[in-house]
């Protein structure tokens, strides 16, 4: 029996990006001590007040089927952040809650994509973006970021990439450089948005870890709400990344063509699951806080032990839970320094290759382990790289 090319097209022919990282898994099963820096994962668990409102929630008898969209008092808490964080006015009409911001980015381009059509996405990317795409029935077309310009995005080539493209996907503060989008360089997207009028998805899963410059949505730029979708999530924020809770923000049409998707899918999320939801974000400023100050001092933890290294090159990133080195003057490529890292030295890094080409001889670091660990690993890659 024939499987469908819609399933058998979705994996990346560049190959698996997380099989070193299922390989350090398979180490620690057997016994081994893996520090493991290749997944965004928090080290610290979804705090005590969320985890006791969604036990309260289940216990007081919301477990039954939840609205498609999202409970009325959820949607409206999002739309006030979003509304908060953009400066653009949202209206809870204009928000879906989704399983995970994943599920968000997907029901997106399946809502503006038609079989064929081009999605132009910006490389360095998050590993599933292309899958994504294909997953949807789009065809992936990249648009390239200097890694010698701090990954910023090069605007002649988003220009040649949006030629005929359907839809557009940035991701700022950047998975996995860390590059956060100036007003000029928004700007800039905005005109080829305009010009070759491209639906614009925004991934802003990280807009609540800036520390360098400010997070801009393109939401909030003229013209440009009514042709944005935007990408959030509690994954990262909040530590709730296996409470999968994210949203798409988008114009009132298609929003309202997203429930018959969503029955023919996921039939929303829990419904203590979204208590909780909306519990962070009532009363989880406090999380919120200590989650960014996590990652901005290990960010600095980071930058102070790989400062002066031969032979690795950090670019400060400016946002999010990552610090991409540049390993090319070892001579190495990444897939083989990070593979003997982790069979050597029981440290999972994630190689450039998984997030594109302008990624290749580089290593995504998460800064998911606490500090004295994160400290000893990453001086330990800085001796491998300059031995």
């Amino acid at each position: 029996m024939k499987l469908s090319d819609r399933i058998t097209r979705i994996p990346d022919p560049e190959g698996n990006a997380w099989a070193l990282f299922d390989r350090a898994r398979e180490m620690q099963a057997q016994g081994i001590d893996v520090t493991i820096l290749s997944i965004g994962d928090h080290d610290e668990r979804t705090p005590d007040l969320l985890l006791d409102r969604m036990y309260n929630a289940t216990r007081a008898g919301n477990t039954g089927y939840a609205p498609l969209m999202g409970s009325a008092d959820l949607r409206q808490a999002i739309a006030e952040r979003v509304s908060r964080t953009t400066g653009s006015p949202t209206a809870p009409r204009q928000v879906a809650v989704t399983p995970g911001g994943q599920m968000a980015l997907f029901n997106a381009f399946l809502a503006v994509l038609d079989p064929g059509d081009h999605a132009v996405i910006v490389d360095p990317y998050y590993a599933t973006y292309p899958l994504t795409v294909r997953a949807a029935g789009g065809v992936p077309v990249t648009a390239r970021a200097d890694p010698d310009r701090g990954f910023q995005i090069d605007l002649d080539s988003l220009a040649a990439a949006a030629d005929g493209a359907r839809a557009l996907l940035i991701n700022s503060p950047n998975n996995p450089t860390g590059a956060v989008y100036s007003r000029q360089t928004l700007e800039g997207i905005a005109e080829i948005v305009r010009t070759n009028d491209l639906w614009l998805i925004s991934d802003e899963v990280y807009d609540s870890q800036v520390w360098d410059g400010h997070h801009l949505s393109p939401r909030a730029l003229p013209g440009l709400a009514e042709r944005t979708i935007l990408i959030g999530s509690l994954s990262k924020s909040h530590r709730m990344t296996g409470s999968r809770v994210g949203w798409l923000v988008g114009p009132d049409a298609l929003v309202d063509a997203l429930p018959d998707l969503a029955v023919a899918s996921t039939y929303g999320i829990p419904g203590f699951i979204q208590e909780a939801a909306l519990h962070a974000l009532r009363h989880g400023q406090e999380v919120e806080a200590d989650v960014h100050a996590t990652y901005a001092r290990r960010r600095n933890l980071a930058i102070a032990a790989l400062a002066g290294a031969n032979r690795i090159r950090l670019s400060p990133p400016q946002g999010a839970m990552y610090v991409m080195l540049d390993i090319r003057a070892t001579g190495c490529t990444a897939q083989d320094f990070a593979r003997e890292l982790l069979e050597e030295d029981h440290i999972a890094v994630m190689p450039g290759d998984g997030f594109g080409r302008s990624a290749r001889g580089h290593l995504r670091i998460a800064l998911t382990v606490e500090d004295e660990r994160l400290r000893r690993a990453l001086l330990q890659i800085r001796k491998r790289a300059d031995s």
